[in-house]
């Protein structure tokens, strides 16, 4: 919402007053650790990390920055939001300027830079429709994060694998898993049925996914954890739905950390090899 003390043009047009070349950052802290996870599982699988496995982190971290003021700026299409536009430049080109070098190196990046691209064009579409916070688009945007795991994967073992897929599934159906939980604090959906559904089908997923070799069985169990959330929520209802949600953000981070912790574990061999 725009104050009436704000700037409406000139460079120093932007919610609150500060000049436009004042760095924006996110405030979803949740998709950092999504973002964490999926790079750290998907450099677990390839066992190594490298110089270059460290600039697709940064790539993946300048995307994710260059989406909250893009997001701004399309939601007031109406105003011109200098600070915002100049820092979705700022970060979007360097991110597309590193992965662009990186798919040079890496081809088979071309798969999740296109995957990238399909789920920034159709979240754009949905923030256009103000369907952002709708459940499919959240979906959509967890697990266009979580190819951070086959963005690691490819840059440090150039290839895409099967494995790096499986386990790119593994991430999104276990991060997704948190936008049923945390609906059910909403009266609107407050229903169990969603997220009994998703949960079911989740875990039917990871097997099938086990059943073909696109997991391995150790790490195919890591989404018990998701599981065991839904279970403990169902348990402490009442508590859940209705204490501060500052509470449910470390409930959600304790299981999102343990959840990664052991993925990784169950990845990594006994040594890493030294490079």
């Amino acid at each position: 919402m725009v104050t009436a003390s704000a700037p409406r043009s000139g460079l120093r047009g932007n919610f609150r007053g500060k000049p436009w070349y004042m760095p924006t950052f996110s405030p979803e802290h949740g998709v950092l650790l999504v973002l964490a996870g999926g790079l750290l599982t998907g450099a677990s699988l390839a066992q190594a990390w490298t110089w270059e496995t460290g600039l697709a982190a940064l790539a993946a971290l300048l995307g994710l920055q260059a989406e909250h003021p893009f997001t701004v700026q399309v939601k007031q299409r109406r105003q011109w939001r200098p600070r915002y536009v100049v820092w979705a430049l700022v970060y979007g080109l360097s991110a597309i300027a590193i992965m662009a070098w990186l798919t040079l190196r890496h081809p088979a990046l071309l798969w999740v830079c296109m995957g990238a691209a399909i789920a920034m064009a159709i979240h754009t579409w949905a923030v256009f429709r103000h369907k952002q916070k709708a459940i499919p688009t959240e979906l959509l945007m967890f697990s266009a994060i979580c190819l951070s795991t086959p963005l690691a994967y490819s840059t440090t073992a150039h290839s895409l694998s099967t494995d790096a897929v499986g386990l790119w599934l593994l991430n999104a159906l276990f991060f997704c898993s948190a936008v049923f939980t945390i609906k059910l604090r909403k009266a609107r959906t407050s229903s169990l049925s969603g997220a009994l559904i998703y949960h079911s089908i989740g875990a039917a997923m990871v097997a099938v996914l086990c059943w073909l070799g696109w997991l391995p069985l150790l790490t195919a169990l890591t989404f018990a954890i998701a599981l065991l959330k839904l279970a403990v929520i169902i348990g402490w209802r009442d508590w859940y739905c209705n204490c501060r949600f500052e509470y449910i953000a470390r409930f959600e981070t304790y299981f999102a950390l343990s959840y990664t912790a052991l993925a990784c574990l169950t990845l990594l061999p006994a040594r890493l090899p030294v490079t």
